[in-house]
């Protein structure tokens, strides 16, 4: 407990789900938290239960303008040295498919949003130390799916974004280092948000469970402790690298 005293996080798609988990942990472990999301009214009540360790930023991940302000507060908290980039989208479609809006939909918020969060994060860590940046990718953007061509580019390109940001900051020499990690499937609304374009949720769901080779799908607190151990000290020699989480889905 209170291994992040002192140190102050931004995490992006805070509202529920994964962002809500470890939005949570963290101000368990002492951080002070500047929970984002778009969805207004599950930020405020995220902050109202952590309390005080916790302010809420209404935040669209694909304006550059809100990333200013978001890291603005986190700065003005003290200690900002934790950005976890959790908001995402997942829009089914193939190539046949998917429409140009819903591809340009999910590259806004799947991997523009990472990129400003990384552009404005780095900026900001550099001048007070360092830090320590995760992005959050998935197992899908290491491994295909004929129905997520959108989702799938965007959370590989995740990946690559990544190792030039960890490349770019060890050689500038500014103390901060850039991972990304991969769940497999997770628990969380937005699964139930996927299930709910198909006509059969629950034959997804079984199918889900099938291809991870561990037999189920995955908690909340698998990615979290993972994220946790990314920001602390045990950490310091890992960067640029991905964190596979998935049960063996990406096998």
């Amino acid at each position: 407990m209170n291994s992040l005293a002192g140190r102050t996080a931004v995490i992006t798609g805070a509202a529920s789900g994964l962002g809500a988990a470890m939005a949570t942990r963290f101000v368990a472990e002492g951080a002070r938290v500047v929970a984002t999301d778009i969805d207004r009214s599950g930020g405020e009540a995220i902050a109202r239960e952590l309390g005080e360790a916790c302010t809420f930023v209404e935040h669209d991940v694909a304006d550059e303008a809100a990333w200013q302000q978001v890291i603005a507060t986190a700065r003005d908290l003290g200690g900002f040295d934790m950005l976890v980039n959790n908001a995402g989208i997942t829009i089914m479609g193939s190539i046949e498919t998917l429409s140009l809006a819903d591809w340009q939909k999910t590259m806004d918020v799947d991997l523009a949003g990472v990129f400003l969060g990384c552009k404005y994060g780095v900026a900001a860590m550099k001048e007070t130390g360092g830090g320590s940046i995760v992005n959050i990718s998935s197992a899908a953007g290491l491994r295909a799916s004929a129905d997520l061509a959108a989702y799938n580019s965007a959370k590989a390109a995740v990946t690559m974004l990544t190792q030039s940001v960890a490349l770019h900051c060890g050689r500038a020499g500014y103390g901060i280092r850039c991972n990304s990690v991969h769940p497999g499937v997770i628990r969380t609304p937005i699964l139930d948000k996927v299930m709910a374009q198909v006509e059969d949720g629950e034959a997804m769901m079984n199918g889900f469970v099938a291809q991870h080779p561990i037999g189920h799908i995955g908690a909340t607190d698998d990615i979290v402790n993972m994220v946790l151990y990314l920001m602390s000290a045990e950490a310091k020699f890992a960067t640029g690298a991905p964190f596979i989480v998935d049960g063996g889905l990406s096998l």
